[in-house]
């Protein structure tokens, strides 16, 4: 079983892969996570959680999400079924790309992953119906500690590949970064 390639996106500690399939006349296997492989690149192993999400409907934008500390957590994920556009921002207040953002198109078909590092806000939208998402997390969930940033902030400026059809009122209601860094 071929192990998958980590490919470092352009904010620091985060990383795609695609994993290789073995395939013959019944279909394919792939192995979506690999201690190995990530302990390789010195990333996280150990995961205390795991999430499914199921969005009904594209164009659907859920996020931009993080936990605080002490329970800020490393998400590892997987697309399943459909097709996201897969958006991180470093919102940790020493990296040389605060504030910056980053996205990926994660297709189900391919079993396609990333992984992203604390201290990043986290958030995709359906650019198909009928997705379904696999989280593993490093930290379990604890609601005190959940956090966001709003997902159409204008200094952030994440250019959405769709118009937005569907966003949850959590989600449309969070701040915005500069009240983030007032409150620091």
């Amino acid at each position: 079983m071929t192990k998958p390639d980590l490919c470092e996106l352009p904010l620091a500690g985060a990383f795609y892969y695609r994993p290789t399939p073995h395939q013959d006349h019944r279909g394919s296997f792939s192995r979506l996570t690999c201690a190995e492989t990530l302990a390789d690149a010195g990333l996280n192993t150990n995961w205390v959680q795991t999430n499914l999400s199921r969005t009904k409907t594209r164009g659907t934008v859920r996020g931009m999400h993080y936990q605080t500390e002490p329970f800020a957590e490393i998400k590892l994920l997987t697309c399943l079924s459909g097709r996201i556009f897969d958006v991180l921002v470093d919102l940790r207040p020493t990296s040389s790309t605060y504030g910056q953002w980053t996205g990926v198109e994660l297709d189900g078909a391919a079993a396609d992953t990333l992984y992203i590092p604390a201290g990043f806000a986290h958030g995709f939208q359906t650019l198909s119906d009928d997705v379904t998402l696999h989280y593993s997390h490093s930290a379990a969930f604890h609601p005190d500690h959940q956090a966001g940033v709003s997902y159409c902030d204008p200094q952030i400026g994440i250019r959405w590949p769709l118009r937005v059809t569907e966003v949850s009122e959590r989600d449309a209601n969070l701040p915005q970064l500069t009240t983030l860094e007032e409150a620091v």
